[in-house]
């Protein structure tokens, strides 16, 4: 009889979460017709879905009818299935019994054994590498394509002339094949040097030396005299976005843009130091490429998904729009650079803009030197690849929990990024494994395997626009990793209601330099306490979960100290298992952390947020505008949205120590159950709430009023970017309307997080 009644209890339990998981469907297709634009949408997706929902409903009404019999049964017995602990399968995937670093290894040499550009035939075959991984682990995986614009380079040149009447010097722009290179056979499938996005053009002009190319070095020359304008200036890669320099660039007026990659940033400070294959460092003739489109997406289609037969805009609108850049660019080696740098004079760089030891004395120009830049590029609408796979939940499938990482590199991608590739590969190896002893997520798990994110995201920001309201109502947590590993010390950032769970995380997991301590141990030892980052900056995949739809993100790796040879042909195997992680430990160490807090945020009954977490960190950032403020405007209706937050936080963390407390008790019921979906749709949806449907001014596509990209450093992060970028606008204008833009600013931050309140609690005003 127990049996039994417990049997039917279960159908009740799952036809609630069915008739759930529909009535969500149905309640939120109607805002699938909003579009911050007015436009309206197609609605093929809603009709499907009816079409869908309708063909269910007979065999819903069947089963509930046949299980309303033994209701009375079923409220008068424990479902403790309902809430049934995994903790054993948790700390069986965290065993040395699953971990395999021999695995990892092969699919890192697999994944790498050519150059795979986002749009070519090798990086197809990656995407079909991946899938099959997945299937032959019975994870369910599919295809997902899209038909972005990229551009690819067709010819380059670079001349420079030292002095009037001297012969000029002519650049081959390669980088060298070293003596015992394996993949010598394959260097030629490296695309030449160039930036993803760049300008065609030819431009001729004295050069300027502008240090990293930040906005204050662009004010440092002009404090010193230095004409920019009518130059072509050479900047150093290290402390911004590539794309930023060439804006700033433009902005003070230069008419091209060389970057470079300084010994004394990438080549261990000096020949002294040798380089690879015998050190890590950069090689003289290194250049790190990439792209300098500085938003998210496919710049043709702003804001919707580059499918097949879509709405398109031309591409020289984009370049109007200023969205890619308006002067063309290359990026070169250390050792051209410093040909360059020798052929300036002008004003001595100040101790801080000059190069290693044994560089040449950096002066700032403009020439003598004379730089003749030639660039054409080809601009193409190339056909990639996303490969999705699927753990489908077993209480609560209409709840997702996504793990992402991009698949495309510039040339072989060892640690950018397919050192993320072999750890995602490993998780999904490790949960089929779990699988097979019985365990099932009480969530959906979905492993996603990006394309063209080194152009600028395009991959997971065509898939989130494509799927947006989907994941607005139904994603849990996106866990992003990138470079898994290139260096020693292990690095995270989050969302701030994900902080707690991402420390007890790392304390669950040995530190593979040192197995007599945890992952968190080696991390609090390098700051004193572990430094928790925050998802602001444009750097990878998260930004579209977290900046365009306010998805709780995690981004994590072991880079502490980043790696010379960033972006270029010697990111490759023999790296890697020389110098990056020679026994793959800090691969598995990654994949562990990973996995383990997805399991988490699939399992637990309740979502393991805390959004006081959240309340203190704006209160910090908060504080820290003040200084930035005139006594023009004021923060108080920030310091109150935050007072409402905090104690928004402190009622549901009362509520959810009352339900765990219920179900330590054993003692859950149907009605507990709906009661910790409520609860759980509250915590996941309050970050939303962090997100403006006119988003930032002047970068629309940026909702989250929280964090987002810095104006002038795509990498680069602030609290608040509305409010700081409307300060630097005031500071610069000084008048009473640019004063009170600040304000409307801060009050739009205010509103957003009293909504986030709100949500929490639970209640209608």
């Amino acid at each position: 009889v127990i049996e039994e009644t417990r049997r039917w209890a279960s159908i009740v339990k799952t036809d609630f979460t069915r008739l759930r998981e529909i009535n969500d469907r149905l309640m939120m297709a109607e805002r699938a017709f909003l579009d911050r634009e007015g436009r309206l949408q197609d609605h093929v997706a809603l009709q499907q879905n009816q079409t869908s929902i309708s063909k269910h409903i007979p065999e819903l009404n069947t089963m509930i009818r046949a299980a309303i019999f033994y209701v009375f049964f079923a409220l008068t017995t424990s479902l403790s299935s309902c809430f049934s602990p995994k903790s054993h399968y948790h700390s069986l995937f965290l065993s040395n019994s699953l971990a395999n670093n021999a695995s990892i290894a092969h699919n890192l040499y697999m994944l790498t054994r050519r150059p795979h550009v986002a749009g070519t035939e090798a990086n197809t075959e990656t995407a079909e590498y991946v899938k099959s991984i997945l299937t032959s682990n019975k994870i369910k995986s599919h295809t997902v394509s899209y038909d972005v614009a990229l551009t690819y380079p067709a010819s380059r040149s670079l001349t420079l002339t030292p002095e009037p009447g001297h012969p000029p010097i002519v650049f081959d722009l390669r980088q060298e094949i070293y003596n015992g290179d394996v993949y010598a056979d394959v260097a030629n499938e490296v695309m030449m040097t160039f930036h993803g996005f760049g300008k065609t053009g030819t431009v001729e002009a004295p050069v300027t030396y502008a240090n990293y190319g930040r906005v204050e070095d662009f004010a440092m020359l002009k404090e010193m005299g230095v004409k920019v304008s009518g130059t072509i200036v050479l900047a150093r890669y290290g402390k911004i976005f590539r794309g930023d320099i060439v804006d700033n660039a433009y902005a003070a007026g230069a008419i091209g843009t060389l970057i470079y990659t300084d010994r004394k940033d990438y080549g261990g400070g000096g020949k002294d130091a040798g380089w690879f294959p015998d050190a890590k460092w950069m090689p003289p003739t290194g250049v790190q490429v990439g792209s300098v489109y500085s938003e998210a997406g496919d710049p043709t289609t702003p804001g919707w998904p580059s499918t097949e037969g879509c709405e398109r805009r031309a591409y020289e609108e984009a370049e109007k729009l200023g969205v890619v850049p308006s002067i063309p660019s290359l990026p070169i080696s250390g050792a051209d650079g410093e040909t360059i740098i020798s052929s300036l004079g002008g004003r001595l760089a100040n101790d801080d803009w000059q190069g290693s030891k044994d560089a040449p004395t950096y002066r700032v120009g403009p020439g003598p030197g004379v730089v003749n830049l030639s660039y054409n590029a080809t601009k193409t609408i190339a056909t990639i690849h996303n490969i999705i796979g699927v753990i489908e939940g077993s209480d609560e499938p209409d709840r997702f929990v996504l793990l992402g990482n991009h698949r495309d590199a510039w040339t072989f991608g060892a640690a950018d990024p397919n050192s993320g590739t072999a750890a995602l590969l490993e998780v999904a190896q490790r949960l089929a494994r779990l699988q097979k002893k019985g365990w099932k997520p009480r969530r959906t798990i979905i492993f996603c395997s990006w394309d063209a994110e080194e152009y600028g995201l395009i991959g997971s920001t065509e898939w989130v626009e494509d799927n947006r309201e989907a994941l607005k109502s139904k994603a849990v947590a996106y866990l992003n990793v990138d470079v898994a590993v290139c260096n020693e010390g292990f690095t995270a950032s989050a969302t701030p209601q994900l902080d707690e769970l991402l420390k007890w995380t790392t304390k669950q997991v040995k530190d593979p330099k040192n197995t007599s301590q945890t992952v968190y141990d080696s991390w609090a030892s390098s700051s004193g306490s572990p430094q928790v980052e925050r998802l602001g900056g444009g750097g990878s995949d998260y930004s579209a979960f977290v900046q365009h739809i306010g998805v709780p993100s995690v981004d994590m790796s072991y880079r502490v100290g980043g790696y010379p040879v960033y972006h270029s042909m010697y990111d490759d195997f023999t790296w890697m298992q020389k110098f990056g992680d020679p026994m793959f430990h800090r691969h598995v160490a990654v994949a562990s952390i990973w996995g383990f807090l997805a399991l988490q945020l699939a399992d637990s009954e309740i979502l393991p947020f805390n959004y006081l977490s959240y309340a203190e960190e704006l209160q910090k950032s908060a504080k820290e505008l003040e200084d930035e403020i005139s006594n023009k405007t004021t923060l108080a209706p920030l310091h109150k949205s935050v007072d409402a937050l905090t104690k928004s936080a402190t009622k549901i963390n009362n509520e959810i120590n009352a339900i765990e407390e219920d179900i330590r008790q054993a003692s859950p019921r149907k009605k507990d159950f709906a009661r910790a979906r409520a609860i759980n749709d509250r915590l996941m949806m309050a970050e939303r709430a962090f997100t403006d449907p006119d988003g930032l001014s002047g970068r629309p596509w940026y909702k989250h009023l929280v964090y987002a990209p810095s104006k002038h450093n795509d990498y680069g992060s602030k609290s608040f970017p509305g409010i700081d970028d409307a300060i630097e606008n005031a500071k610069t204008l000084d008048t009473a309307e640019a004063w009170q833009s600040v304000q409307h600013e801060i009050w739009r931050v205010s509103r957003a997080i009293k909504q986030v309140a709100q949500v929490l609690s639970g209640e209608l005003t």
